[in-house]
């Protein structure tokens, strides 16, 4: 029997590039094929690596581009007249005015997310290594971890088909499509746990659900969530409080 070399499939899944039908083959592949997810998964933080390499290459090169720069302006140049002067600076002055003003008035959500928002770390992991756990659970929790969040939310999809009170996969599957940015779907997921209203995840929920409206410009939503976060004893009181005075 003839061994299939999975390498260029495994580029191909991690780069996104399988369309649904090639996708489904390459999950079923790897349910019944330990070594392969794993080498999916290690090629994927390897990716990662390498990405957050280049980043930095890049901040540092631009880094020096930017000194090599500032060292090429600090040469003396010949004065203008004090007329020429003061005018460009009262221009200068007006188109920084005018931009404050501007991006005073356009703040967008995404620049205000961008400060308080922090990426949802699994409180439990040792759950998913724990005897007994089911297995769905245990491939979603290592997808997440590697920032797959699509096949994440395939297997807690899976989990909460055949447990619908396994409250994690819920938040966990909405937490996924938040960063998707399937926000409908994941406004769904923290509903359910919101309207629950008693389990270990109400305050995450609260909190995803008000990103959510915040995401989707329904700012009426999201001022009422938020200030319901910041006058309860939540953990995201405070970024709830920074939040609502943006909006004002």
């Amino acid at each position: 029997m003839k061994t299939i070399d999975f390498s260029y499939f495994i580029e191909r899944y991690n780069a996104g590039e399988m369309n649904d039908a090639e996708k489904i083959w390459f999950l079923k592949e790897m349910d019944g094929n330990e070594k392969l997810r794993r080498e999916v998964l290690l090629r994927r933080k390897a990716e990662d690596v390498l990405k957050n390499n280049n980043v930095i290459q890049l901040r540092n090169k631009l880094a020096g581009i930017e000194k090599q720069r500032a060292a090429t302006i600090s040469i003396k140049k010949p004065e203008k007249s004090g007329f020429i002067r003061n005018v460009a600076v009262i221009a200068g002055l007006i188109v920084i005015g005018g931009t404050l003003l501007i991006t005073r008035q356009n703040i967008t959500t995404d620049e205000m997310l961008d400060k308080y928002y922090k990426p949802y770390e699994v409180a439990s992991v040792s759950r998913s290594v724990s005897p007994g756990i089911n297995p769905d659970y245990k491939l979603a929790i290592e997808y997440f971890d590697v920032h797959d969040y699509g096949t994440a939310a395939i297997y807690f999809s899976k989990v909460i088909s055949s447990d619908p009170k396994y409250i994690e996969s819920t938040m966990l599957y909405g937490v996924s499509r938040f960063e998707e940015e399937n926000y409908p779907e994941a406004v769904k997921s923290f509903s359910i746990i919101t309207n629950d209203n008693n389990n270990l995840y109400l305050e995450d929920a609260q909190w995803y659900l008000s990103l959510c409206y915040l995401k989707t410009n329904q700012i009426d939503k999201a001022s009422g969530q938020l200030a319901l976060i910041k006058n309860s004893e939540s953990i995201y009181s405070k970024e709830a409080g920074k939040i609502l005075r943006s909006l004002k």
